[in-house]
């Protein structure tokens, strides 16, 4: 009877054991999720950010990740969309204009439990580099590389003309002026009507050396008309010497491939410095970079160092942890950023800075010395854009090109942008 009972407990053990040993082994294999990333690119970005993603997932097989680009002028339609259906992204690339708009609805979520937890790591990121994404003392957005507004220039055209390049640090809108009229004179090659995507970030630079700022607490943040009217009057002066392309050619949206300054038709283009590596590919001829100039006697400087852009991560996220892995993969990585090559901003993490500045190319290694420059050239960045922002930059984009177009004279131009600007940001 004993030896019967003894066989019986030795069959049931070994039909569950191989149970047992199943269970176990399901347990221990990742369990399979999927997040969605979204960014605004260009086909440089675009390119570099997808083998990103394929890295990530060879890293973390146990993720999917499906990926949403978008141009600029589109993107924050889609997003906005999105957020009006609960359908956000896990992970999206955010800007310091939106920021404290997104706040504000509640449509982002703190990522200071992730940074608590250990899943997103920032043991070697600076404090300076994290306050852009902050609001009430929360993280709302993390850096992926520090930005300066910047004008890049052929020097071959200055060359062509006979004219020295600019001392960046010194040189004025007089100075401007008078090389871009001179270049017209003696090659033909024209100016671009300034920051034709967002003329905002032009005369916010020269509103900010006269000690002021575009946006004030309840409107504008400034009263005198006498900064902006200039920014118009130097294009109009321009113009009238027929050394302005023409804006109803340059506000046409465009890649930078197909742009007037890729084509040679500008020597100049205003742009962000995170841009520089997609404008030289296009141009495909050497370039240089310069601080935009100083008005005259400036009270302040206009330069400021700014977030090239964050990833955030909605509140309304499935899948915000994966999302967190990709976001502390993205920034502290190596290898990604060895192939990501500082495109989106000069890297934030010390670690990260460091190697890449024995590896870059040429064409960032200018990028890296140009925020060192605008680094000694700044002031204090301005509180975030706030509500209203988005249609206030809308408008200033459309009265621009009446100024320019001649619908609207320069005073009536500029009268109009101070008035609904009021009324926008009110």
């Amino acid at each position: 009877m004993r030896g019967k009972t003894f066989l019986i407990i030795v069959l049931a053990v070994m039909l569950l054991v191989p149970s047992f040993v199943f269970a176990q082994a399901t347990a221990e294999q990742p369990k399979e999720s999927s997040m969605r990333l979204a960014w605004w690119g260009n086909p440089t970005r675009d390119e570099r950010t997808l083998k990103a993603v394929e890295m990530f997932q060879a890293k973390y097989p146990e993720i999917k990740v499906e990926t949403e680009t978008t141009g600029w002028g589109g993107y924050w339609d889609k997003m906005n969309t999105q957020a009006a259906a609960g359908s956000l992204p896990d992970i999206m690339q955010h800007d310091y204009a939106y920021m404290l708009q997104w706040v504000q609805r509640n449509q982002l979520a703190d990522l200071t439990p992730y940074v608590q937890k250990g899943i997103i790591d920032l043991s070697k990121v600076n404090e300076s580099f994290l306050s852009g994404g902050r609001v009430n003392g929360k993280l709302y957005g993390i850096s992926l590389g520090t930005n300066a507004v910047c004008l890049t220039y052929d020097p071959a055209v200055l060359a062509k003309a006979g004219i020295a390049e600019p001392d960046s640090a010194t040189w004025t809108w007089d100075d401007f002026e008078r090389i871009a009229l001179e270049i017209y004179k003696k090659t033909g090659v024209q100016t671009i009507p300034f920051f034709t995507t967002d003329p905002k970030v032009g005369f916010d630079n020269m509103i900010r050396q006269s000690g002021a700022a575009t946006y004030g607490k309840t409107g504008l943040g400034f009263t005198d008309p006498s900064i902006l009217k200039e920014f118009y009057a130097i294009q109009l002066r321009l113009q009238d010497a027929g050394a302005l392309i023409k804006p109803e050619v340059a506000f046409v949206l465009v890649t930078p491939e197909e742009g007037e300054f890729a084509k040679g038709r500008s020597w100049v283009e205003f742009i962000w410095s995170n841009q520089f590596v997609s404008t030289q590919a296009a141009a495909k001829r050497p370039l240089k970079l310069a601080l935009l100039p100083n008005i005259k006697n400036p009270k302040a400087k206009g330069t400021f160092l700014k977030p090239s852009m964050f990833f955030s991560i909605p509140a309304s996220a499935e899948n915000p942890e994966a999302a967190a892995k990709f976001l502390n993969y993205f920034l502290n990585d190596l290898s990604v950023n060895d192939v990501l090559m500082g495109e989106r901003g000069v890297p934030i993490p010390d670690d990260v800075r460091e190697h890449m500045a024995t590896k870059v190319d040429p064409v960032n290694k200018q990028i890296f010395e140009y925020i060192s420059l605008a680094s000694r050239n700044a002031g204090p960045i301005d509180a975030p854009d706030p509500a209203g922002s988005g249609e206030f930059l809308k408008m200033v984009r459309d009265v621009s090109q009446e100024i320019l177009l001649k619908k609207v004279s320069l005073d009536e131009g500029v009268a109009k942008i101070m008035s609904k600007g009021n009324e926008i940001l009110k």
